[in-house]
């Protein structure tokens, strides 16, 4: 399928991944955003503002006749409005609602609507930690989160509704995304913005647990090019493709590279013990995304962080005044 000329709906689409998604797709569609802005922010689409090809709604995917009426006339839903994994530490019940039961929500207007196409962007926390080098498609999928655990649900739904239905669904794993508009603040907060904040005010990297953990960073633009790759290909409906950079790094040495683009080497990793939950090893097989899309990651990670840091300086982030948002522990 050409992704030209569709009308499509992006839940989650002020979100950090989503927000990028939207900048790509509505060059040559109509996009409808949906978000509730509980982590999404309306700064991340403020270039879309004046735009008649994009539409801004508030809404929450949990309000199932809300969605249903939003996905009236739609061909595509690129599903990505989520509760991160953070808040499913203490707060399971509420993240099983919006994720799992909000996918289903989704799946079902998308099917009482005839949309054509529905693209369920998982996450890489459906394996849990590897127990094998390299995470391909068909390693086992063992959560060690709730988080984890619902994405997982919304993923057997998006596939049950295909096996059932029929329904046209794709299913997408990316594995750690980084880069612009990454969150810092709060229970959003992610690894390598809050690393950032610490180190450009002159304080040392907060670790939970030993660092030796790894993950698969993968830069923003690669990870939208292989959800859009993924969502034109028919040869992946019912189907699940892993997207990542292929590349596993560890939280040490994320923190290094980090205090070394700030020239402050001198600053030690702080230890603290580590979270619940947290996956050990994270390292994706990108074979089949190669095989069937021809992806082709670009970014590698001392040079997405850097561009991350230039982009943080071009857009004149306040980077002091990120640090007040910044908890030492953020769940």
């Amino acid at each position: 399928m050409e992704i030209t000329d569709k009308r499509i709906m992006v839940t989650g689409g002020a979100g950090f991944i989503g927000s990028h998604l939207v900048d790509a797709l509505a060059e040559d569609n109509y996009v409808l955003v949906v978000d509730d802005f509980s982590a999404g922010s309306k700064e991340n689409l403020k270039q879309h503002q004046s735009k008649d090809n994009v539409r801004i709604v508030e809404a929450d995917i949990r309000d199932k006749q809300v969605i249903h009426s939003l996905a009236r006339d739609i061909d595509i839903i690129y599903h990505l409005a989520a509760a991160c994994l953070r808040i499913s530490i203490n707060k399971p019940e509420m993240v099983h609602e919006v994720n799992a039961t909000g996918s289903l929500n989704t799946l079902e207007a998308a099917l009482n609507n005839q949309v054509k196409r529905v693209v369920y962007v998982s996450s890489s926390e459906v394996y849990g930690s590897a127990k094998q080098k390299c995470m391909n498609e068909e390693h086992p999928l063992d959560p060690t989160t709730p988080y984890g655990a619902s994405k997982l649900a919304g993923e057997l739904y998006a596939r049950a509704f295909h096996h059932t239905y029929h329904l046209p669904v794709i299913v997408v794993r990316p594995f750690n995304t980084y880069g612009p508009r990454e969150y810092f603040t709060s229970v959003h907060g992610e690894v390598i913005p809050r690393f950032i904040a610490r180190a450009a005010n002159g304080l040392s990297p907060v670790i939970f647990g030993d660092g030796k953990q790894t993950r698969d960073f993968t830069y923003i633009s690669d990870s939208v090019a292989g959800i859009i790759s993924a969502s034109k290909c028919d040869e992946l409906i019912g189907d699940c493709v892993n997207v990542a950079r292929g590349s596993e790094v560890s939280i040490n040495e994320i923190a290094q590279i980090v205090l070394q683009e700030f020239e402050r080497e001198d600053l030690k990793p702080e230890y603290h013990p580590p979270r619940p939950g947290d996956v050990r090893r994270h390292f994706a097989d990108i074979s089949k995304a190669k095989r069937t899309l021809g992806f082709s990651p670009k970014v590698d990670i001392r040079d997405g962080i850097g561009c991350y840091v230039e982009w943080l300086k071009a857009e004149h982030v306040d980077l002091k005044q990120a640090l007040n948002g910044v908890p030492v522990q953020n769940w």
